[in-house]
């Protein structure tokens, strides 16, 4: 048995996708970070442990950008089956090999000191090295799902459905209960060439007909059997080994149902069971409480908060606690705007002044977190946290004087980074503002607007023919240091990050066809020549930034190639110093 202790500027408990991106947010802008994660694969309910796809916003163009953006690209663009490992591969090297991260897998925190309203430490036990590590940190960051640093910092937390009279939430229950949204093991299907029989293990729990299953949808290419769910009647945290053994005999149960007594088994003949989850993915465990709760009229109000730094768009999706065992289909989506805001001041905790926390346990009722909850979502609060956590490193603050003294820097560092903040315009840089834009064809103006994707009937980009070219010229010889690029990458795009079946028909995934694929960036001296100081040919990001150290009286950006779309399309070039 080993000890090891570590010193950090920030440490962020929980690898899911919240987790994750806090993390190397947080580490690009120069906080030494950790992140622990108690398992050996990150992304939490979207790893191939549990196979859950990410959702977030609904609505044309509402796709969440940013980080998250960046890691589905990077899966497009390396995954073309698509393979879960490949996915894991992605995220796993986004941290393992971020400058100013260190990854702690398979390490579980278990205990924490404190002294008075600040966390000192946390203990994690790594399974694979008995190794117990001690990490100690400025600040801290919980974004573990079920809020594992609460009942052990002494952070006040909630768990359970509050009464209707608690915060006039509609859609609550008339009185307040434990009951929370339940645990789903979920399973893959896959198309053969042939037919595949099934014999189920004899554990598995034997349904007969369709009443059986209570009218659930059971079309392998159209559901991923999200209902089989247990647990909200029970506790979602203590009790989660044994709701686990409930839903392997439940899952093993409706494939043998699928394959040998539906109506329509003929139609499931060439398909097999390809994958079933043993770790079951979590929907509700604890919440912290922040210096605010987001509630259902939030939700429903769009969160018109001065301190929005992320946006929701999934419905209150409240699924029944009964799960499985409840009569109806399982859930209500209540109706919700798409998108709506969510203010900073959710995004840590109340009474531990050096704790953030991001993900399905921040600061909001059950009534909220059933339209926040969605890893879309989450991921953007993981952005925002690690963004904040920075600034609170840099200037020796806590999460709750980031919000009241860097708000705004907080708000532009992020618009800078590609999370879209409903209502606000990203700063643009002096050298840009202050240049004559011109283009080779249309108007280039919208590229220094500050909107960075389209907005309702705005499309905010400029399109233009392959090989045209956006100019910036200077008034004398200017000194660029970069220049940052915005391509279209399709944020109506259906598909997330990866599929819950595999047929034989489907296509390979490939980068997005709206996708600018090779471009050049020229700059021009006091003789009127034009000189490339950058050129890329295989491209596959939304977000790029080129650094330069170029003197120069103009830059200009050309357009070579896309992956598939005939005009290239951009929302955003600027150049600064």
């Amino acid at each position: 048995m080993k000890e090891e202790r570590h010193e950090f500027d920030f440490c962020v408990v929980g690898g899911g996708m919240a987790g994750l991106i806090a993390a190397i947010e947080a580490a690009r802008h120069g906080a030494k970070t950790a992140l622990v994660h108690d398992r050996p694969v990150l992304g939490g309910n979207a790893s191939s442990e549990i196979r859950m796809h990410i959702c977030g916003a609904r609505g044309a163009g509402h796709r969440e950008t940013g980080i998250l953006e960046e890691l589905l690209l990077e899966n497009h663009y390396r995954n073309p089956e698509p393979n879960y490992s490949i996915w894991d591969s992605v995220l796993y090297g986004a941290a393992q090999y971020q400058p100013n991260l260190t990854l702690f897998l398979n390490a579980s925190v278990h205990a924490a000191e404190t002294d008075g309203p600040r966390l000192r430490t946390v203990r994690a036990w790594q399974l694979t090295t008995e190794t117990t590590h001690t990490i100690a940190a400025n600040l801290f960051a919980d974004c573990s799902g079920d809020g594992i640093l609460a009942p052990l910092s002494g952070a006040a937390y909630r768990i359970g459905r509050e009464a209707q009279s608690e915060y006039g939430e509609s859609i609550a229950p008339e009185h307040g209960d434990r009951k929370t949204m339940g645990l789903s093991c979920l399973f893959q299907a896959r198309e053969y060439d042939r037919p595949m029989p099934f014999t189920p293990p004899a554990w598995a729990y034997r349904f007969e007909k369709p009443e059986d299953l209570r009218g659930r949808d059971v079309n392998v290419r159209r559901t991923n059997f999200w209902w089989m769910e247990v647990g909200g009647e029970y506790d979602s945290i203590h009790d989660a080994e044994r709701l686990r053994e409930e839903l392997i005999r439940i899952a093993f149960g409706v494939w043998d149902y699928i394959k040998n007594r539906a109506p329509d088994r003929e139609s499931v003949a060439r398909w097999a069971l390809d994958w079933v989850g043993f770790l079951p993915g979590k929907r509700e465990s604890r919440r912290y409480v922040g210096d605010h709760v987001m509630t259902q009229q939030d939700v429903e109000q769009v969160g018109p908060f001065d301190d929005i730094v992320a946006y929701g768009g999934w419905t209150m999706d409240d699924h029944f606690p009964a799960g499985f065992y409840h009569p109806e289909a399982g859930t209500i989506f209540h109706p919700a705007p798409s998108p709506f805001g969510i203010a900073y001041r959710t995004l840590y905790s109340r009474n531990i002044e050096n704790l953030f926390c991001a993900g399905r346990c921040h600061s909001a009722t059950h009534a909220a977190m059933s339209a926040t909850r969605v890893m879309g979502t989450t991921s953007l609060m993981g952005q925002a946290v690690g963004a904040a956590a920075a600034i609170a490193v840099r200037d020796g603050l806590t999460p709750r004087a980031v919000g009241q003294r860097r708000l705004r820097e907080l708000q532009d560092t992020l618009m800078e980074d590609d999370v879209w903040l409903p209502s606000h315009d990203r700063p643009i840089p002096a050298l840009s503002r202050s240049a004559h834009l011109t283009a080779s064809v249309g108007d280039p103006e919208p590229l220094r607007n500050g909107r960075d994707r389209r907005i309702g009937s705005e499309d905010n980009g400029w399109t233009a023919p392959l090989g045209s070219a956006v100019e910036y010229r200077f008034e004398g010889p200017r000194l660029v240091r970069l220049a940052r690029i915005v391509f279209d990458s399709d944020l109506s795009r259906p598909t997330r990050n990866m599929p819950f079946r595999k047929a034989l028909d489907d296509s390979p995934w490939t980068p997005p066809r709206t996708l600018v694929r090779a471009f050049r960036l020229e700059a021009r001296d006091a003789a009127g020549r034009w000189t490339v100081i950058h050129r890329e040919t295989n491209n596959y990001q939304r977000l790029v930034r080129v650094p330069l150290v170029v003197e120069a009286y103009a830059i200009r950006l050309v357009l070579e190639t896309t992956w598939g779309a005939e005009q290239a399309h951009l929302f955003a070039f600027d150049v600064r110093d």
